[in-house]
């Protein structure tokens, strides 16, 4: 799957530098805390207000730490231009608004981020915008809910749920078939294990917040792609919702970039060891992980994807509250949302499936940093 060689020689451009004598060979970019920037005269000035965004004239258009944060996250994706925003949410409703207009038709997946799905199904009800949510599995469901004024092909692949993929390069095909835009999500995966834009998707969005930033202190977010799309989104939602990603917050993630490569194998290999063992236990009818080679799609995620991450979930036929109480004991997972930093995190909630008869749950599983064998452990002993 991973092109080691490849992914090493990636990473090696994207954590080191040349020694820039304009931070005095400082090894880490320096935090340019200031709201902006001053000029020897007036012509500089005028000439660098003709275009803000190409120069440092204000901290919300353009500030050089986070410039160069997004320097570096649109080479690690292998795209053009990048744009970060104050949080994944801020990404994906900028990304998603930078192409549609009022009556215009979307169309996504229904196992997307919930926030997100709000933002599609209910906000943009108010703008005369409507989406149609697919089964992200079936290829006829995505082709039947094209529409004429179908403007928008919005993908989550992995999703952050059940784990289901979307064959993005057939949906890419479809997209350009009727004149639509793709942008995906690619969040659970990150760059290092899905490079969503060499499979034709025009937008990549990613919650920086989770494995990328990696250490659970910090919010953000990115869209990437080519220069036409995101200079055109720079240009109005950015400058224009001012969601942007402070310098502070620019510096922790440029600090947790330099780490994703091996954190991302960690995650991986841990992941799949405490996935396998969940499928050997009695209480789990079912882990949803697109490493596993039970996964409906795992010989799509072997063919779209170079790895995986460690997140994932199972289900059981056992009582929402029996999982609850369990979760509660755990030592090493703590009970909470998000992911991608060093501590594990469970979730537990009852499947909302009218059609299941008896018990369903839903368990959510984050690994984390710990010992793959310290948490097999925690997790057997708590079951006790």
């Amino acid at each position: 799957m991973r092109d080691t060689k490849h992914q090493e020689t990636q990473f090696t451009s994207v954590a080191h530098d040349p020694m820039d004598s304009r931070h005095h060979g400082s090894i880490s970019i320096p935090i340019y805390q200031t709201s902006l920037f001053a000029f020897d005269n007036h012509d500089d000035f005028d000439q660098a207000m003709v275009n803000v965004l190409d120069h440092h004239v204000y901290s919300r258009g353009n500030n050089p730490t986070v410039l160069y944060l997004e320097q570096k996250l649109a080479e690690l994706e292998e795209g053009e231009v990048a744009k970060c925003f104050a949080s994944g949410m801020a990404a994906i409703s900028s990304a998603i608004m930078s192409v549609i207009r009022g009556g215009d038709h979307i169309i996504c997946t229904h196992q997307v981020y919930g926030p997100t799905r709000e933002f599609l199904g209910s906000y943009l009800e108010r703008f005369n915008i409507e989406t149609t949510f697919v089964d992200g599995t079936s290829m006829e469901e995505w082709k039947a809910a094209v529409r004429p004024n179908t403007k928008l092909i919005y993908l989550e692949s992995p999703t952050s749920a059940y784990f289901q993929l979307q064959d993005l390069q057939a949906l890419v095909e479809l997209a350009h078939s009727v004149g639509a835009i793709t942008i995906c999500d690619g969040s659970w995966a990150t760059a290092c294990n899905q490079k969503p834009l060499k499979l034709g998707v025009d937008m990549v969005v990613h919650s920086i917040t989770k494995y990328i930033a990696g250490h659970s202190d910090c919010l953000g977010g990115v869209v990437i792609g080519n220069k036409l799309h995101i200079d055109r989104l720079s240009q109005n939602e950015y400058m224009l919702f001012g969601g942007i990603m402070t310098p502070q917050s620019a510096a922790l993630v440029i600090r947790g970039l330099r780490t994703l490569p091996l954190r991302m194998q960690r995650h991986e290999e841990s992941g799949l060891i405490i996935a396998k063992h969940l499928l050997k236990q009695a209480f789990v009818t079912k882990v949803n992980h697109p490493g596993l080679i039970s996964h409906p799609q795992h010989e799509l995620a072997l063919r779209q994807m170079l790895g995986f991450s460690s997140l994932f979930s199972f289900e059981s036929d056992e009582p929402v509250q029996k999982l609850r109480e369990w979760a509660n004991r755990l030592r090493y997972f703590k009970i909470g949302v998000s992911w991608g930093g060093f501590e594990s995190l469970i979730t537990v909630k009852a499947i909302e499936d009218s059609s299941l008869q008896g018990h369903h749950t839903l368990v959510r599983i984050y690994v984390g940093m710990e010992s793959p064998e310290d948490l097999i452990r925690d997790m057997n002993e708590a079951w006790q």
